[in-house]
């Protein structure tokens, strides 16, 4: 029984063995081979299942059911990115993504029952790529997998920027006039998200997703982002003018200062 309820994994499992067919393969042209992913529940049959959709995708998958055994497999495993249950035995999912921030930038997304956007926000800024709320489509899980993993390979590893300011999405980091920025990690994906695009105005949904996040924290979590960068960019000195407003639309960075 999990936190939030018995999972039925039959019907789920079923359309899965329908799509591999007769012998229960995996998909003869995966998706990923490559790219080894960890998934951490302490419900077991949610994680098998999560497990079972990603493999059938053609990615190589590794269950942990606490939070320990997952430290113990990261600790001896390189991994490509982390499917990340907040609650967890032994050490919490939040306290596993502290520690692997720490140490290196693994794209994680939060498997999670907490409904309530100050939580959800809370995780995002904390280093999470994306996350999804409990009870949850394990298609949309692998979909949300797939675009995490997009999304980290399209951040080209040359600094961008404009008028002092520079950011490096490999780092990540940001700086102005050599000066580093203190930026969370959904501020940093906010100001590069305006900076590969001067001039382009950027929507609140655009930039949602771009962060990671979805609709159901509400696009005025992006506000909350921008009103945040401003106030730093402000206090290293540079223009708050760089980040325009678009009544109704959203922002851009602005190729030229007024």
């Amino acid at each position: 029984m999990s936190r939030w309820g018995p999972v039925d994994i039959t019907e789920p499992v079923l359309r899965i063995c329908e799509v591999m067919g007769a012998t229960g393969r995996e998909s003869e042209h995966p998706v990923e081979p490559d790219v080894r992913v960890l998934v951490v529940d302490d419900d077991v049959k949610t994680a098998d299942l999560i497990a079972l959709y990603l493999r059938h995708r053609g990615f190589t998958v590794d269950v942990a059911h606490s939070g320990p055994a997952a430290l113990d497999r990261l600790d001896r495993q390189r991994f490509d990115l982390l499917v990340l249950d907040v609650m967890l035995p032994g050490l919490s999912g939040a306290d596993l993504l502290a520690r692997e921030r720490s140490v290196r930038q693994t794209p994680v997304i939060l498997v999670t029952a907490r409904t309530q956007e100050a939580q959800r926000v809370e995780g995002l800024e904390a280093g999470a790529d994306d996350y999804v709320c409990k009870p949850f489509s394990p298609r949309e899980l692998v979909a949300r997998v797939e675009a995490v993993l997009r999304r980290a390979r399209a951040r080209e590893e040359d600094p961008l920027g404009a008028h002092g300011l520079h950011v490096d999405p490999a780092a990540p980091s940001a700086t102005f006039r050599g000066q580093p920025l203190d930026l969370t990690l959904a501020e940093l994906r906010v100001l590069e998200a305006l900076v590969r695009a001067p001039g382009r105005v950027r929507s609140r949904a655009t930039l949602l997703e771009l962060i990671g996040s979805s609709g159901r924290t509400g696009e005025r979590t992006v506000d909350v982002h921008v009103s945040h960068l401003r106030r730093k960019l402000a206090l290293a000195g540079a223009e708050t003018s760089l980040i325009e407003t678009v009544t109704g639309v959203g922002y851009r960075f602005l190729a030229r200062v007024p």
